[in-house]
């Protein structure tokens, strides 16, 4: 893969990576709408193309590898993140019953604990739209590139 890949093979090795972003506005569209969705799209839609497309290229199958192991890592990443907060959420509901605490200091970490997720949440979302459009332009452009922080399940 010294040279460059042709054209059309770089764009379809930039879809690989923008399909993830594409997938995330479908999975909120369809949750905005009421329908409420268990998928991981951003997994599913970056496969569907690499699956199609990885024979006819080597490029798009290094790729679209780098992708999906990026999104899985990313959904993994997530879901500690869910499971965490629910953790600390039962426990500090377990210590306010126990300490027979007001409601206000109840409602005030509470409060603390959904900032706190907020925060991780939007600064993980807005991370992944950086890694993911920068390299889907390493892509188009025919560069190397591998996301940081990814585990790579895919090889």
């Amino acid at each position: 893969m010294r040279e460059k890949p042709k054209p059309q093979m770089r764009i379809w090795a930039m879809f690989c990576h923008l399909s993830a972003l594409l997938a995330w506005i479908l999975l909120f569209f369809l949750v905005f709408l009421g329908i409420p969705v268990y998928l991981p799209l951003n997994i599913l839609v970056p496969l569907i193309i690499w699956r199609l497309k990885k024979a006819k290229s080597p490029w798009i199958d290094f790729q679209g590898k780098e992708s999906l192991n990026f999104q899985i890592s990313l959904t993994v990443y997530i879901l500690i993140v869910i499971i965490i907060s629910l953790l600390l959420m039962l426990t500090i509901c377990g210590i306010a019953i126990t300490t027979n605490s007001t409601g206000k200091e109840i409602k005030t970490l509470l409060d603390t604990l959904l900032f706190v997720w907020l925060l991780l949440t939007s600064s993980m979302i807005l991370l992944q739209l950086f890694l993911v459009n920068f390299a889907a332009m390493k892509a188009y452009k025919g560069e190397h590139y591998r996301y940081p922080w990814t585990i790579r399940f895919l090889r």
